[in-house]
């Protein structure tokens, strides 16, 4: 009776270990799907407001020279087709984008960096695996609180780098270098007994690791900072103090 209880016991704690892990996958992918949406949101205002801009400098250029000189019909259907066709450009070029998920180049800002990263993940996370999706859903979890941090910090500050290579060169290189391999391979042994998908898990857990190590280390690096901050002022501006320079002199 002891023993099939331990079985039991055992065979509920699999299982809600097994639910727990699938619950903080979905919720990392749906918080992932939430902030892609609204880079594709904010991407669609931008697209929006530039085509108002530029419509309308052509019908305000329109309109001036029709002050000047009559344009007459043939001058309208000009300024309609040139509007439209600037229009079909921004839409087309705003549609590539919200699309197409590139690796963030190594020449943007380190928020910026954050923010095309995340996206990058989270569009090629479903031509990947399943373990390598989990790896996935992980990494985005970092990348929330990583964002502000790294954001505070210039590019070239050394504190930043490690992070700036991981999410424009590295784990981007890797995940596209498995993307090239036909499917019929993946599941071929190297010479170390490991399949593809093998490494790239391993790849990307260790992606993982180091920009987990990075969040740490600058946070880590804020909380000293406020530390010493709060001493300083605490030391500076203490009750003790002001207490003793109220004090009456003798």
């Amino acid at each position: 009776m002891t023993e099939v209880t331990e079985k039991v016991e055992k065979a509920i704690a699999r299982f809600d270990r097994v639910t727990r892990q699938l619950d903080e996958r979905d919720g990392a992918s749906r918080e992932a799907a939430r902030r892609e949406r609204q880079r594709l949101n904010a991407g669609l205002g931008r697209t929006a407001f530039k085509i108002a801009i530029i419509v309308g400098a052509i019908w305000l250029v329109t309109i001036v020279i029709g002050l000047v000189r009559p344009i007459g019909m043939f001058g309208f259907l000009g300024a309609l087709l040139v509007t439209a066709v600037v229009a079909g450009v921004l839409i087309a070029r705003g549609g590539r984008q919200a699309v197409s998920a590139p690796a963030p180049s190594a020449d943007l800002p380190n928020g910026a960096m954050v923010e095309r990263f995340d996206s990058y993940i989270y569009r090629t996370r479903p031509t990947l695996p399943s373990p390598a999706q989990a790896e996935l859903d992980a990494i985005s979890r970092l990348l929330p609180s990583l964002k502000p941090t790294l954001g505070r910090l210039e590019t070239l500050d050394p504190s930043a780098q490690d992070a700036r290579r991981l999410m424009s060169i590295h784990l981007p290189g890797l995940i596209e270098r498995y993307q090239r391999v036909p499917p019929a391979y993946r599941q071929e042994q190297d010479g170390e007994g490991k399949t593809v998908d093998q490494r790239l898990i391993e790849g990307l857990s260790a992606g993982r690791t180091a920009l987990a190590e990075v969040a740490e280390q600058l946070a880590r690096a804020d909380v000293a900072a406020l530390e010493t901050q709060g001493r300083f002022i605490e030391a500076r501006y203490g009750e003790q103090r002001i207490a003793s320079e109220d004090a009456p002199s003798t």
